[in-house]
């Protein structure tokens, strides 16, 4: 028989990832449905406390509370003859149904063993574990119980080996170690003192379960991190649910990055030649803190020592979307959300792209996403709807933007209209391809590049695109005397936000920190290029609750799977950095370009 006891031994991950199986339903009788709703959630422990009265065990906290009709067989016996076959729960991983006995051990025990006659296929499941807690009989005592009664040990008492064999689990009040409420951390003596009794008790080759103990979430998180085999709980919808999310909510990052260090020598009072706004779109502060713990305590993007801060509300809502987002910063005007391009009433806006282009600036369009989506599009189109893709493909052709890459080919060359926009667009002068390997065999100064692999999820083999594309553009631009501009977003932290996903979101930053220190390096080798580094919004609501910046390990907690009216950071570095400094309406960032551009 494989025991749950012995689990803790196969690994530590066990404690890294609990899972329902983890899960102690104290006082289970208590809850609104008995039974039904832990062992639908699949707990590993479902607690039962029996008094012997008048020869029937009966269900109570207390004598005061019995009830005939709060019977063990008709709350836990009869439902689990019916349910336990083809639930889930199996020798490797059984359900204990632990009883708490509440009068005469020996008494009480023996009036269960009898009553468990009537229930052989129960007794003789390897996908149950009978185990009795509170008023047990003395150990030297169990062998004379059937073998299918396991009992909860204590960690102050001594078993012989056999005895051992017959504890499921062992348990203790948390409070005979430690006051210690839930909130931030243990006091080093307190802490010792549970290490000391978990370490006793895993040498034993068993779980350890505390009863009375803080029940909310950073309590969860700090028990499970000190050895904590099994979470006692009055919760357990709450919990299970927590833990349902924790291996989409943490992340450790096994491959660190090294940064670079801007050396920052550009002469002050100078205008910026060159402009390079990277987005990345979702991205709050939450989100590049996780990536810095991730990183193991370093980002190239906390080197640039000029940072503020954006507020990202649409002109009709708190919380903002990317249309309107992104048009504010490349228009410098509120829009509705959705609206792409054009202002709350429809009307074209100014975007900075285009009046770059008639000062004969060099411009380049950067995603890792679908290039018509609403990042990207409002830097170069005008439409009512950030969904209308072909009319937005059809915007970049009147655009005149000399580099394009990312994702979205269909829009292009699949469309309802059977226009095929890369034929016009080589009549246009433009080298173009779907195939992003290519990319380095292009000569051409104008080209687009669309390739749907640009927008795989980094986690899942991406690669350097962001990286490439932005070498690509400035090798391009810098083989003339031109100025330049290029957009480069960054799409994918924001669909790690919205799928509630920290390991999507994590490495999606850490991709754009890379990016971003390609940036740094080349402004300061060029010392004429101002380098914007902001977003569109937050994206998850997402909060850090546990990490460790020396291993790289960061457990995080989102909100909700859409945006928030969040504060976004804005990171400046090179000529006219300091302009941006402060808190910023996200339009008055456009502005600020416009002034230090000399732009009307």
């Amino acid at each position: 028989m494989i025991y749950r006891a012995l689990l803790f031994l196969i690994s530590v991950n066990v404690f890294a990832q609990p899972t329902s199986s983890n899960i102690f339903a104290h006082n289970d009788y208590e809850k609104k449905e008995p039974f039904t709703k832990a062992f639908g959630l699949h707990v590993g422990y479902i607690e039962a406390d029996i008094f012997l009265k008048d020869g029937a065990l009966l269900v109570a906290h207390t004598a005061a509370e019995i009830s005939k009709t709060k019977t063990l067989e008709n709350l836990y016996l009869q439902p689990l003859q019916k349910q336990l076959s083809g639930s889930g729960y199996s020798e490797s991983s059984p359900l204990a149904l632990m009883i708490d006995l509440k009068t005469a051990g020996k008494e009480t025990l023996g009036a269960l063993v009898q009553l468990m006659a009537s229930y052989p296929d129960l007794a003789n499941s390897k996908s149950l574990r009978i185990t009795i807690s509170g008023n047990m009989p003395d150990a030297s005592t169990w062998s004379d119980y059937p073998n299918y009664i396991f009992f909860d040990g204590r960690p102050g008492n001594s078993y012989t080996a056999a005895q051992l064999q017959r504890i499921n689990l062992v348990s203790a009040s948390f409070r005979d170690y430690t006051q210690w409420n839930g909130k931030g951390e243990l006091t080093s003596a307190d802490r010792k003192q549970l290490l000391a009794v978990i370490q006793k008790v895993h040498a034993w080759g068993k779980p350890i379960r505390f009863w009375a103990i803080p029940d909310f979430t950073n309590a969860w998180i700090k028990l499970n991190k000190l050895g904590v085999d099994i979470l006692n709980t009055d919760e357990v919808e709450q919990l299970h649910a927590f833990l349902a999310k924790w291996s989409s909510s943490t992340y450790q990052n096994k491959t660190p990055h090294a940064t670079y260090q801007p050396i920052g020598q550009w002469k002050e009072g100078q205008r910026p030649k060159n402009l390079i706004i990277m987005i990345g779109d979702g991205a709050g502060l939450a989100q590049f803190y996780s990536g810095y713990t991730a990183n193991r305590g370093k980002l190239n993007v906390f080197q640039i020592p000029m940072v503020g801060f954006s507020i990202t509300n649409s002109s009709d809502s708190y919380i903002t979307d990317s249309a309107a987002g992104a048009t504010a910063i490349a228009a410098g005007t509120k829009t509705k959300n959705r609206f792409i391009g054009v202002d709350s009433t429809g009307k074209r806006l100014p975007l900075l792209t285009y009046k770059l282009k008639k000062k004969k600036y060099q411009t380049a369009i950067i995603s890792n996403g679908d290039i018509t989506d609403a990042t990207p599009a409002s830097f170069y189109a005008f439409q009512p709807e950030r969904i209308m893709s072909e009319e937005i493909a059809l915007d970049f052709i009147q655009s005149d933007v000399d580099l394009l890459m990312g994702g979205g080919l269909k829009s292009f060359q699949q469309r309802k209209d059977g226009k095929k926009l890369f034929d016009v667009l080589r009549q246009k002068g433009y080298q173009t391809t779907s195939n992003f390997g290519t990319i380095d065999t292009l000569t051409s100064m104008k080209f687009v590049v669309l390739d749907d692999s640009a927008v795989i999820a980094k986690k899942k083999g991406r690669g350097d695109f962001l990286i490439r594309s932005l070498n690509k553009s400035l090798d391009v631009f810098t083989k003339s005397n031109s100025p330049f501009f290029i957009m480069l977003e960054s799409a994918q932290i924001d669909w790690g936000g919205h799928n509630n996903d920290l390991e999507y979101v994590v490495t999606e930053v850490l991709d754009f920190d890379q990016t971003i220190a390609e940036a740094l390096k080349f402004a300061d080798q060029n010392k004429e290029t101002l380098i914007l580094i902001t977003a569109d919004h937050e994206t998850g609501g997402l909060s850090l609750i546990d990490g460790d910046i020396q291993t790289g390990y960061v457990h995080g907690s989102f909100s909700t799977n859409d945006h928030t009216g969040i504060m976004v950071p804005v990171f400046a570095y090179g000529p006219g950095a300091e302009v941006f400094k402060g808190i910023h309406q996200n339009t008055e960032l456009y502005h600020l370009l416009m002034e230090l551009f000399l732009i009307k």
